[in-house]
């Protein structure tokens, strides 16, 4: 019997093209996979870094909103522990609208998987431009 990896004539030439085909397909998955990876990394620290976000904009405010009613409490006493609370409140409810804002612009400009995506439909225009 002929050992198959010593194939003579058209044979061997086949055998060559496919086993370079595989290993050409394996080395895309693995390509693939690797930019995944990265990217699934880059993208849990970014929600890591929004959940930061969120959780410090909603702290404050939730002293925006202690301070509004303790401003509504304190409404009848001297004028200026009044325009104290009204500093507080403002600012406070201010870096909370900030705080939302940009949490939400971060939210947004987040793609999962963005580049492996873009490397797979570049790899599917390739793969049907050589069937035309």
């Amino acid at each position: 019997m002929a050992d198959p990896n010593h194939a003579q004539g058209p044979g061997k030439s086949i055998l060559g093209i496919g086993q370079r085909i595989v290993t050409l397909v394996v080395e895309m998955v693995e390509t693939r996979l690797r930019l995944a990876v990265v990217e699934l990394e880059e993208e849990k620290a970014n929600l890591f870094q929004m959940l930061l976000m969120l959780g410090l904009t909603m702290l404050f405010a939730a002293f925006g909103l202690m301070s509004l009613m303790v401003l509504i409490i304190w409404a009848i006493d001297p004028q200026y522990r009044l325009n104290a609370m009204i500093a507080t409140t403002v600012v406070l409810l201010l870096a909370a609208l900030i705080g939302g804002i940009w949490t939400l612009r971060k939210a947004r400009r987040s793609t999962l998987l963005r580049h492996t995506r873009k490397e797979l439909a570049n790899d599917r225009e390739l793969l049907e431009d050589d069937r035309s």
